[in-house]
């Protein structure tokens, strides 16, 4: 956003000071200057001239020969590479020995055999402009009294002043305009603001029948405010202000473009005008764009719209506009154009930024819609503002405006503690000098005791909460008055304890000989099934590719993947696992997907008692309580090799084998022990109440135990079978051998164990370890079936 200095004292006259100085001020109120300079003073040696003849160069294809007429009754020739002049135009000339502002000294030059005697400027040239297309013709732009020969500056009565470029931040739309620049630079200088009085005059016709607005979306437009202007005819826009718009970056266009522009600019608001004859009945409706619909826009390109789009429509429902971002193509202001209908409107930020987006048309009126225009009595101002400098061309307007509202944001009082306040800055500042600094940029305020009611004025439609009234006082306080000090804080660092299970989780696996992996969480379609779960993984509707279009609900199908290609390279027995999200399809009423950390354990080459002897080693490591393992043939695990993880009477994982099919589909050969534990639902439940005992200095007796179990027998119901009839003297367990063949009957399995047994008080006798055994055998035999094995 560019502001000059003799503009903001158009709302500010107290403005004053060294521009750098001044410049300091605005980048201390979060308006840095990017770039500062000083401009109204012509190059020295530059003069206003008359093109008195155009003729071709005789040599050259892309000069022409233009005869310059400084007033002295001597044309002089010029070898010129511009071909926008017509005879009888006022053009800036450099005379021979002009320095200009890039450092070229102007020299009498020959090119292609004909003499050049100074130079025919642009508005790049001599820093009045970024145009650097065409000579900068003057013809509307001289004061009245300007002679050829004269200097620039005087012939176009230019001023010095300063031109400020400032950075703009999202979050600040009101800096959008001159008043919005100027109001905080008079509240940081301590000056009154106030916006000039905008007289207008208008005919007796009234607005009420000529225009009619219905507002079919009131979230889309929150107000839409409209007027007919009469009697227009397009022409140049005045100097002093195709000047300004100059300055500011904009190029002058037509004299109701440039106001339109103008207003915009110094107000920050964006308008829109219709030529009202191209409009049935005056009759405008407001609501979103129908799928699929179109709009050929002022830039002559077909857009088509979605349901997110505003759009602007006549009596027959036909789009004649783009809400807030671009006109049609329809209803385009032209040179036959004589009434037309001005309209100014707030339109849902969200909605202007998407459309933007999405159709790549930014501009500077979409810009200030996307922040959040001034929704209030600045509307009005505009509409006036508008018609005032259109009176001037001649332009009349009727009486009154078309007012509609629809719904503008929430401005219920924010309740602010001045404790809050100074908590956030640092400082120590009281109710009123808090109050004082957000009147000066219009914010209400009324001090209840410690606390402030503060009301958002309509032009900052970003500050919603406690925090950015904050932010405001810091700006107009001066975040440079604030004493610098070093926060005082908590211990920074440190892991909670779900991360310190985690890391210790880390640990286990890594001792037991296992890498982590880290696959996608992304699959193809047909992986889920190919695994042998069941394929309900939620489908991304905008995949990066589509081999990976599916959040996976196991950590099976990445693990297999990994095998595979390992086996591939050679290498067969790997041990992995992986701690990582899964996706669950969402419970009934969720919009989102139950999203749960899961642990993995994949060991290829090794049959289920290896996969069991990983988990009780976790199981150790975090105490939990009451692990069990249940029967059970879970989705892509083997029908006969496989149980449910059971802690603390809930089932929160599986163990076993994968089954042969998965392993096939996947192209690994061998068996593959394997794991799956729901992670997060462990380590947030009751676990690593670890118990201590004395460790005996008495001798322990150890005895070996084989039992016929049935297949349909989980190992681990006869190790809890073991574990109850040993009582306290049985201190160890060790499944050391699982067999099948000849000696065992068909269905059927040998298991057999090592028992350790000892006493913490005494050396046991034979007959005790004899009883013990005994005990273990029974109870083995009631609760399984089990037959002890000779």
């Amino acid at each position: 956003m560019k502001v000059t200095l003799s503009w903001l004292r158009e709302f500010a006259p107290g403005i004053d000071g060294d521009p750098h100085d001044l410049g300091e001020i605005l980048s201390s109120l979060g308006l840095a200057v990017e770039e500062m300079e000083l401009i109204g003073e012509a190059v020295e040696g530059v003069v206003l001239a008359r093109v008195a003849g155009l003729r071709p160069h005789p040599d050259a294809d892309k000069i022409q020969l233009v005869d310059v007429d400084r007033g002295n009754g001597e044309p002089l020739q010029v070898c010129c590479g511009a071909f926008n002049m017509a005879v009888n135009d006022l053009i800036p000339f450099a005379t021979i020995g002009t320095v200009m502002p890039n450092g070229m000294e102007i020299a009498q030059r020959e090119l292609r055999g004909q003499t050049s005697n100074g130079m025919c400027c642009s508005a790049a040239e001599i820093g009045m402009g970024d145009d650097e297309a065409g000579i900068l013709i003057l013809n509307d732009r001289v004061i009245d009294g300007a002679e050829l020969g004269m200097a620039l500056g005087d012939a176009l009565g230019l001023q010095p002043d300063v031109l400020w470029d400032l950075e703009v931040n999202a979050n600040r739309p009101d800096a959008m305009s001159v008043a919005g620049v100027a109001r905080d630079l008079a509240a940081a200088l301590g000056v009154p603001f106030a916006f000039p009085e905008y007289e207008i005059s208008t005919t007796d016709e009234q607005i009420a029948g000529l225009v009619e607005v219905e507002v079919l979306d009131p979230t889309m437009c929150g107000r839409f405010v409209a007027t007919v202007l009469r009697d227009v005819t397009i022409g140049t826009s005045p100097a002093w202000l195709a000047d300004r718009l100059t300055q500011l970056g904009m190029r002058p266009i037509n004299s109701i473009v440039d106001i339109s522009n103008y207003v915009m600019l110094e107000l920050g608001q964006p308008n829109h005008t219709f030529d009202l004859d191209t409009i049935a009945n005056g009759h405008l409706k407001v609501r979103r764009a129908r799928e699929g619909e179109t709009l050929r826009t002022l830039d002559d390109v077909e857009r088509t719209l979605t349901t997110n789009d505003g759009v602007i429509t006549n009596e027959a429902d036909e789009i004649v506009s783009l809400a807030g971002v671009m006109g049609g193509a329809t209803t385009e202001i032209s040179d036959t154009t004589t009434n037309v209908l001005l309209e100014m409107a707030w339109w849902d930020p969200p909605s202007i930024s998407r459309t933007v987006k999405r159709l790549n048309l930014p501009s500077e009126a979409s810009t200030r819609f996307r922040r959040g225009a001034d929704w209030g009595a600045n509307i009005e101002r505009a509409m006036r503002r508008f018609i005032q400098l259109a009176a001037e061309s001649g332009v009349v307007a009727v009486d009154g405006f078309i007012d509609v509202a629809g719904e503008t944001p929430d401005r219920t009082p924010i309740t602010v503690r001045s404790s809050k306040i100074n908590g956030l800055l640092g400082t120590q500042l009281t109710e009123s000098e808090m109050a004082q600094h957000l009147t000066s940029i219009g914010f209400g305020v009324d001090i209840v005791g410690s606390e402030l009611s503060v009301v958002i004025p309509t032009w900052r439609w970003d500050t919603t909460t406690e925090t950015d009234v904050a932010e405001e006082v810091g700006r107009l306080y001066g975040y440079e008055n604030i004493a610098r000090t070093v926060p005082k804080g908590e211990d920074a660092g440190g892991l909670s304890a779900y991360q310190q299970d985690r890391r210790l989780v880390r640990q286990v696996l890594v001792g037991a000989g296992c890498d982590e992996t880290l696959p996608m969480p992304f699959l193809a379609p047909g992986d889920l099934a190919r695994a042998g779960l069941p394929e309900d993984g939620v489908t991304l509707t905008n995949p990066l590719h589509a081999e990976e279009s599916v959040l996976r609900t196991s950590l099976l199908p990445g693990q297999l993947k990994a095998i595979a290609y390992n086996q591939s390279h050679r290498m067969a027995d790997v041990r992995f696992f992986e701690i990582d999200h899964v996706f669950l399809p969402a419970a009934p009423g969720e919009l989102l997907p139950d999203e749960r950390e899961y642990l993995a354990v994949a060991l290829a080459g090794v049959e289920a008692p290896n996969a069991v002897e990983v988990l009780n080693a976790l199981d150790r490591a975090l105490t939990l309580p009451n692990l069990q393992l249940k029967s059970a043939s879970p989705a892509g695990m083997h029908p006969t090799r496989s149980a449910e993880v059971v802690v603390a009477g809930r089932t929160r994982g599986v163990v076993g084998e994968v089954d042969p099919g998965v392993l096939e589909a996947y192209g690994i050969e061998g068996r593959v022990a394997w794991f799956e534990l729901d992670l997060g639902a462990i380590l947030d439940g009751p676990h690593g109440n670890r118990r201590y005992t004395p460790v005996s200095k008495f001798p322990s007796s150890d005895i070996d135990l084989a039992f016929v179990v049935s297949d349909d027998v989980p190992a681990s119901q006869v190790e809890g079978s073991l574990r109850k009839g040993g009582g306290a003297l049985l201190v160890a367990i060790d499944l050391f051998d699982v067999y099948r063949g000849p000696g065992v009957d068909g269905g059927a399995r040998s298991l057999a164990y090592r028992l350790r047994f000892q006493a913490r008080d005494r050396t046991l006798t034979d007959a005790e370890v004899a009883e013990a055994r005994r005990a273990c055998v029974d109870q083995v035999a009631k609760k399984t079936g089990a037959i002890l094995r000779a």
